[in-house]
């Protein structure tokens, strides 16, 4: 029975089985030689590549009975207590479930006492950038002036998050990427040990769908050791996974190059039955024509010789496609990739997005990308010409979509316009001349306790946005909120292309989720130019005053001038009385 899982664990590792580290290990074994330690370290770098594990082995060689010394001999008595968890002063904590300040608070309160087990006492903060600004100004006190006895190890995969004042007080340490060769290495010191066989083709895709973090490539070969029967195959890497064998992806390459869209998707309507999702075979074939691309512009790079396993295959497919056509396939395949985040209907937008690359090849060789074949190109394919109205009608749709969300009309809209007014028009009413909105009733909101209240709430909701994604926050924090009505929040923009650019609706699926968040309630967002906000308040502000009109009548339908009449022009004045005689 093979034990992969220990090798998961720091239990029995030393430095030298930190994989694909050895600039940090090196550093920190020379720190323990010449007994040159720091109080304070920041490990960063992306998940499963070795930062938890390394500071828990520095923890075991700095107070090793035999040390400190540059590899903690896992014997003594005080390593086999650390392994196994036993010491009080090596403390691991979970930043993201003990975030607040009272836990740091704790922790600043006990570190001036003296250790009671070992040497010296190691606090070891995992996704340390998870702590709150409270806890960040806590910890920062001890970190100014920390006692001789105590060392801190702080780990985290988003070090951007962390304050400056936190990071200058460390010693930071950035851990890369494993990269494949080292990887593949590993992975298969591992199948020695354990003996286990495997395929050297699928030691390679274990590697490559790890992207470089051993630990993940070490849960996929367990996995795969648990599935497999005998020696492992790619096959089975591909049943644990969902993941697309490369001649697969070969086959719709080539229907995609034919532009034989019928057989494209019978291929992926097959992935599906097979359970494979949407959304990673879209991830792959981005992966896959990446890869084409490499092997087009930079065949001879390491870069791409260690991901790609048959070079050979890969150079022949590549050759049919020039680069410009192949980077237009990118940009439409990522851009539906991004779209399936906030669709109910991931396979829909998978074939729709084979349908435009199938047609896009000959208009990418010029360099831009188009949605229709030249009429010279769709002659030489027989479904050409269906081909082209397809496209042509879906953009047609794309088009009336993005215009309904821009104006943010809704059903109900279409109704109240068909209606005839039975009176004259309100005198308040502002209709916009560009975003066909009444703005009437919003004018008269932006004054209102909803809005006020919005306002307060406000930087809250670009904050919200900014954590979200960078990107739509730079925007929109351009526009100004003006109004709130009900479950509208109305912003104003003074530039055209924030404006277009946060209408999008990808952006404004995430703008909407935190105003829903903050504001407690299902919230929706509407926009327009600040020109037309501020015309529309002119307008209103400089409006004439509603004219009343009396009309009396006698018993046999004759208008006629009462008393109450002359006493209405007394209490109104003639300006504002109109009187109608038939």
């Amino acid at each position: 029975m093979a034990h992969i899982a220990l090798y998961r664990t720091w239990r029995s590792q030393t430095f030298h089985d930190v994989v694909g580290q050895r600039h940090i290990t090196q550093t920190l074994q020379n720190s323990l030689r010449e007994n040159r330690l720091t109080h304070a370290y920041l490990f960063n770098g992306p998940r499963g590549t070795g930062k938890t594990s390394t500071a828990k082995i520095l923890a075991k060689a700095i107070n090793c009975l035999n040390g400190p010394s540059e590899e903690p001999c896992n014997q003594c008595s005080a390593c086999e207590r650390i392994t196994e968890g036993a010491v009080m002063d090596v403390v691991e904590i979970d930043a993201a479930s003990n975030r607040g300040v009272e836990e740091i608070r704790d922790i600043r309160d006990k570190v001036k006492y003296a250790p009671t087990e070992v040497r010296q006492k190691v606090y070891i903060i995992d996704e340390v950038h998870m702590l709150t600004t409270e806890a960040f100004n806590a910890l920062l006190k001890t970190l100014e002036e920390p006692p001789a006895h105590v060392m801190f190890i702080l780990a985290t995969t988003e070090p951007h998050k962390i304050p400056a004042t936190i990071i200058s007080r460390c010693q930071r340490f950035d851990f890369r990427r494993v990269s494949m060769e080292d990887e593949v290495g590993r992975l298969q010191f591992i199948c020695e040990q354990e003996r286990i066989a495997i395929d050297k083709e699928a030691l390679h895709y274990i590697a490559r769908l790890s992207d470089g973090g051993m630990r993940d490539a070490l849960s996929l070969l367990d996995q795969a050791a648990s599935f497999a029967t005998g020696e492992i195959q790619l096959a089975d890497i591909l049943s644990i996974t969902g993941g697309i064998a490369s001649d697969q992806f070969k086959k719709l390459v080539s229907y995609i190059k034919e532009q034989d869209l019928g057989a494209a998707l019978e291929l992926i309507d097959a992935f599906m039955q097979e359970g494979k999702s949407a959304d990673k075979c879209i991830e792959n074939l981005i992966h896959y024509f990446r890869d084409l691309l490499m092997v087009r512009m930079v065949p001879n790079s390491p870069v791409i010789a260690e991901r790609v396993f048959d070079m050979d295959e890969l150079k022949a497919i590549a050759g049919h496609f020039t680069p410009n056509e192949m980077m237009s396939m990118i940009e439409t395949l990522n851009h539906y990739q991004s779209e399936m985040k906030y669709s109910v209907q991931p396979q829909t937008l998978l074939e729709i997005a084979i349908m435009k690359i199938s047609g896009n090849q000959r208009g990418a060789e010029g360099g831009t990308s188009t949605l229709v074949r030249s009429s010279q190109d769709a002659g030489r394919a027989p479904q050409g010409d269906s081909l082209a109205q397809m496209a042509q009608r879906m953009k047609q749709l794309e088009e009336q979509l993005a215009g309904l969300v821009k104006s943010g009309v809704t059903a109900s809209s279409g109704e109240s316009a068909r209606q005839t007014p039975a009176a004259k028009v309100p005198v308040a009413s502002a209709p916009s001349k560009k975003s066909g909105l009444k703005l009437d009733a919003y004018l008269k909101a932006s004054d209102g306790p909803e809005t006020k209240n919005a306002l307060l709430k406000w930087s809250q909701v670009l904050g919200d946005v900014k954590e979200k994604k960078i990107t739509v926050h730079a925007w929109f924090v351009n526009g100004d909120l003006v109004s709130v009505l009900d479950d509208v929040v109305l912003v104003a923009f003074k530039n055209d292309m924030h404006r277009n650019t946060t209408e999008k609706p990808e952006n404004k699926v995430i703008i909407e989720q935190v105003l829903s968040s903050v504001f407690g309630k299902p919230m929706r967002l509407l926009t327009l130019m600040r020109k037309e906000w501020d015309d529309a308040k002119n307008d209103a502000t400089s409006a004439p005053p509603e004219e009343m009109e009396l009309v009396a009548e006698d018993g046999r339908g004759n208008a006629v001038k009462e008393e109450w009449i002359s006493e209405a022009i007394q209490l109104f004045g003639e300006d504002l009385v109109t009187i109608k005689e038939d």
